[in-house]
């Protein structure tokens, strides 16, 4: 039999064993609003019986763990679509760069219409028509000194949208540079943490405690790792575990085997491999590479269009321009100088001097127009150098490859934004503090606890009646 003072233990337990339940609860209420964390629960268990000459009798309870409520696959999921989300962002963000780059708006089915209220004024896209506008109006005035003005004025306008295009391309790709070698860096911090977190994971388990705030930063370093490039975990010892990237194990319990680092592949192209074996990395998501592609894809492709358009105006132009005469009866001036649309200028004896455009095919004819038209006529003339397209189709093609490739973005972050948020949903339904739940919870262990007291209070009358009868 347990007797008044075993009865008085038993109730001291139970006093223990709620006020644990009472204070876990407490905890998870203090962190509803906590990011990353996950909800606890004590777990009770029987205390070990007696064997009395009637049967076996109870001895009470005990609190014998607090432990977090987790689901295993649905956190891999998670940090599954977290470096999905990662690359979707990071292609997202170049494209709308390049996109300010060209001062071009682009609509949903991937065409080019112009930032302003008319396509005439801004962007590469007005400033090619307006070009060929002006050297109509040569041609219809070849021998008015303001239409030639106007002309020039155009066409500085035209070179020097493409110098600052070219310039906010190079701007763009020196940013995602340095958004590069962020990522790289912050990977970094996050493996070291990582392994840090382990050690004091292994400590604790090693010890027989439940590190539970600890697992929950851990955690939070690997999704926000895989945010920044795809990872592969795996479970060590004593709750240690282990991180690979692009098949190369960085995170080893508590020691870091090896750390990231970007590297110059030529041209100031910034890729990344293993900062000691120097190993190149294979990597299939996350905001680094999704950097990576955007710079090295579209953007590329992009520059280098731009690029050709501009080339091939110039040859264009000064092949045609070349022929002709000025007023003064002479020839052979270039009308542009340069070679793509970094160098692109207007030849500056044309622009001193606007009379020296030679818009005309004979010398000793200033009247004739027929130079000023055949420049005209370049607007809709297939060009071999741009896949046989006009130069305006040339650059609408190249804006709507933009224009689809973003879209093609926003519909990826959109979706995985979706999928992001139905994950998260099912893993707080799961591990997440619901307020009624724990409030049903305190309410319970509160009750249990002041039957608990009950109980003392009954024990403690009884022991006093019995003094009492022996004093008698």
């Amino acid at each position: 039999m347990l007797g008044l003072f075993g009865t008085l233990n038993l109730a001291s337990r139970a006093l223990q064993t709620q006020m644990t339940g009472v204070e876990v609860a407490g905890q998870n209420l203090a962190n509803v609003n906590t990011t990353g964390y996950t909800r606890q629960s004590v777990e009770i268990q029987t205390s070990p019986d007696i064997s009395t000459t009637i049967g076996p009798e109870g001895t009470g309870a005990n609190a014998v763990a607090i432990q977090q409520i987790v689901n295993a696959v649905l956190n891999s999921q998670i940090q599954s679509q977290q470096s999905t989300s990662g690359y979707w962002s990071a292609q997202q963000s170049a494209l709308q760069s390049a996109q300010t780059s060209l001062d071009e708006f682009l609509n949903g089915t991937g065409s080019a219409t112009s930032s302003a209220n008319s396509t005439t004024d801004t962007g590469l896209s007005g400033q090619l028509s307006g070009l060929f506008s002006a050297f109509q109006a040569v041609a219809t005035s070849p021998t008015s000194i303001s239409a030639r003005q106007a002309l020039i004025g155009q066409a500085q306008t035209l070179a020097s949208t493409f110098n600052q295009i070219n310039s906010q391309l190079d701007s763009a790709r020196a940013s995602l540079n340095t958004s590069l070698n962020n990522d790289v860096d912050s990977a970094n911090q996050l493996l070291s943490g990582i392994a840090t977190l382990n050690q004091q994971i292994s400590t604790a388990d090693f010890s027989g405690a439940t590190p539970n705030d600890l697992l929950d930063e851990r955690e939070q370093d690997l999704e926000n790792l895989s945010n920044l490039t795809n990872i592969t975990t795996s479970t060590g010892t004593n709750g240690a575990v282990d991180v690979s990237i692009g098949g190369q194990t960085l995170v080893s319990g508590n020691q870091v085997l090896d750390t990231l680092k970007t590297y110059d592949a030529g041209g100031g192209q910034l890729l990344v491999q293993m900062a000691t074996g120097g190993a190149n990395l294979t990597l299939t998501g996350g905001s680094i590479q999704g950097t990576i592609d955007a710079r090295d894809g579209e953007l590329a492709t992009m520059q280098s269009s731009v690029n050709t358009l501009a080339s091939t105006l110039i040859t264009q132009v000064n092949t045609i321009h070349g022929g002709g005469y000025n007023l003064t009866g002479t020839n052979g001036a270039n009308f542009f100088n340069g070679s793509d649309a970094a160098t692109i200028t207007v030849n500056s004896a044309l622009a001193d001097n606007p009379a020296l455009i030679q818009a005309s095919g004979r010398a000793s004819a200033t009247g004739d127009n027929s130079v000023a038209l055949q420049l005209a006529d370049l607007a809709s003339a297939a060009q071999s150098g741009l896949s046989n397209q006009t130069f305006g189709d040339s650059y609408d093609e190249t804006v709507a490859a933009l224009g689809n490739s973003l879209q093609s973005a926003n519909n990826q972050v959109s979706n995985q934004t979706a999928v992001s948020n139905m994950l998260s949903t099912q893993r707080s339904s799961v591990s997440g503090v619901n307020v009624d739940e724990e409030m049903t919870n305190l309410m319970s262990f509160q009750r249990a606890y002041e039957a608990s007291a009950e109980l003392v209070n009954t024990v403690n009358t009884m022991m006093g009646d019995v003094l009492a009868m022996k004093n008698s």
